[in-house]
């Protein structure tokens, strides 16, 4: 048995994903695949597909943690920068903007559940395998957008913050607090602020909710996957809202033992996702 480094190790499990340099520019025929018709959803539709989220993440936990634990690791380090720059007011921005980066980080998931799907017993390396499909060109292109509207709402909620509170970040976590919920513009801070986020977080959840997993389940162009997002997720309004609440409320409590809930919540919610596209989806 030979150990081998890290980097031979890593470009090894690249390399079985089967990734093409093509899949960047997929012609316009190639991604000629029907627009899915969209159904209609109720509640009950929200619990199952979590119920089935659950089974899958129970079915190949180890694989899954793995993959779950880069998303709270991630976050630790960028709110370490956070503090240690004085930059303070960003700590819930960073935190609450995560679930903007939610369908980037489930794109793995996405995978591993369509396997499981079609029988296979699927690990973490298979989450490679999105490099392999049609449309990852698009999902790609998504998957920047995605990432710049997260640092977008991290400058948006600066300037917030500079308007409300002030240029000046407060002296300590804790006098940021105190200002925060015991001062008149501090509740500004949170009103005006909750209120911007949610549009942002609308935004994302109508343009990428069934983009994502609909650009590596079919071969369809960008346009075609925000487009359809976007109509499936005014089609069904009310639960979407309920789940872009669920969601939010999942990461929060995920969120507050130093993020490592989110392990198991950001697996979790990227499966459930998935059922979610599918119930929607034909």
């Amino acid at each position: 048995m030979t150990i081998r480094n890290p980097v031979e190790w890593a470009w090894h499990n690249f390399s079985l994903s089967g990734f093409n340099p093509r899949a960047y520019y997929r012609t316009q025929d190639e991604l000629s695949d029907p627009v899915p018709q969209i159904r209609k959803i109720g509640i009950s539709d929200l619990a199952d597909a979590v119920a089935k989220g659950v089974r899958d993440f129970a079915e190949s936990r180890t694989d899954v943690l793995f993959i779950g634990i880069i998303y709270p690791l991630a976050g630790l380090v960028l709110a370490q920068l956070v503090i240690g720059n004085d930059m303070l007011p960003l700590i819930f921005p960073l935190i609450s903007g995560f679930a903007l980066l939610g369908p980037v980080a489930a794109a793995g998931l996405y995978e591993m559940s369509r396997r499981r799907e079609q029988g296979l017993e699927p690990n973490w390396t298979d989450s490679f395998q999105v490099m392999a499909r049609p449309s990852f060109g698009a999902l790609l292109v998504l998957a920047v957008i995605t990432i710049c509207g997260f640092f977008v709402w991290l400058a948006t909620a600066w300037g917030i913050y500079s308007l409300t509170m002030g240029p000046e970040s407060s002296a300590s976590l804790t006098s940021f607090i105190s200002d925060v919920f015991t001062t008149t513009r501090g509740w500004a801070l949170i009103v005006v602020g909750c209120g911007v986020g949610f549009v942002f977080a609308l935004a994302v959840l109508a343009t990428s909710v069934f983009a994502f997993p609909l650009l590596l389940d079919r071969k369809v162009s960008l346009v075609t996957a925000v487009g359809t997002s976007v109509r499936a997720f005014r089609l069904n309004l009310v639960p979407m809202l309920i789940w872009g609440f669920f969601v939010a409320l999942s990461l929060l409590i995920g969120a507050i033992p130093l993020l490592l809930g989110l392990i198991i919540v950001v697996p979790v919610l990227g499966h459930s996702t998935w059922h979610l596209y599918r119930k929607v989806l034909a």
